[in-house]
C-alpha cells in the first residue's frame, strides 16, 4: 500500500510525463506542470526537490511505458523474427498509439539534453544500453534456437535496427509525413527476415 506522499509523487509523474515527453525539459514551465496536475507549486515542490528531479522521474515512467508495450506485443509472438518485427509493426504507425504520440521518449530527450542536461543525457545513454541489450539478447536467442542465420552479430544489428526506427519517427515528426516512417519500417522488415536461417 502506498503512503500518501507515494500517492501524490506517483499522481505528478504520471500526469507530467506526457508533457516532458512532448515539450521537452526545457520547453516545459512549472505553469505546464500546475496546470495538468491541479496542484500548487508548492504541492509539486513539496514532494520533488525541483523541475529537475519530476523531469527524471517523468523520463523514467514514459520509458518503461514503451519497453512495457513492446514486452506484451512481444509476448503474443511466437518465434524471435516475430517478436522482432514487433518493431516495425508498431512503428510504421506510432502516432495511433497514445504512448507514443509525442514521440520516442528517448528520441526527443536525446536530442533535447545532449548538451544541455548531463542528467536526463544519462538517462537516455542508459535506456539506448538497455534497449540495445534487449535486442542483442533476441538475437542471440534466435541464434541459438537455429532461427537465425549464425553469422549475424547482434550488436550490429540493434545498432542499425535503433537508427533506422530513430531517424525515420524523427523524419515522421518534423516533416508531419509518415511516408519516410512507412519506407523504413518496411525496409526494417525486410532487413529482419533476411536473418532466417
Amino acid at each position: 500500500m502506498l503512503s500518501k506522499a507515494e500517492r501524490t509523487r506517483k499522481y505528478i509523474v504520471e500526469k507530467t510525463a506526457p508533457v516532458f515527453n512532448a515539450k521537452g525539459f526545457a520547453g516545459t514551465s512549472i505553469h505546464d506542470l500546475t496546470e495538468v496536475t491541479g496542484l500548487s507549486k508548492g504541492s509539486i515542490y513539496g514532494n520533488f526537490e525541483n523541475k529537475d528531479e519530476v523531469a527524471l522521474a517523468a523520463f523514467d515512467y514514459n520509458f518503461a511505458h514503451v519497453v512495457n508495450f513492446l514486452k506484451t506485443e512481444m509476448a503474443s509472438r511466437e518465434t524471435i523474427l516475430e517478436k522482432l518485427l514487433v518493431y516495425p509493426d508498431i512503428y510504421r504507425n506510432f502516432l495511433e498509439f497514445p504512448i507514443l504520440k509525442a514521440g520516442c521518449p528517448v528520441l526527443n530527450t536525446s536530442t533535447e539534453a545532449d548538451d544541455t542536461h548531463p542528467l536526463l543525457r544519462e538517462k537516455a545513454a542508459n535506456a539506448l544500453a538497455f534497449w540495445k541489450s534487449s535486442v542483442e539478447r533476441l538475437i542471440q536467442k534466435g541464434i541459438e534456437l537455429q532461427e537465425i542465420k549464425p553469422d549475424t552479430n547482434p550488436s550490429n544489428f540493434a545498432i542499425v535496427l535503433m537508427s533506422i526506427i530513430e531517424g525515420a519517427v524523427m523524419q515522421a515528426k518534423v516533416t508531419g509525413q509518415n511516408a519516410p516512417l512507412h519506407i523504413s519500417m518496411d525496409y526494417l522488415s525486410d532487413c529482419i527476415m533476411a536473418l532466417k536461417k
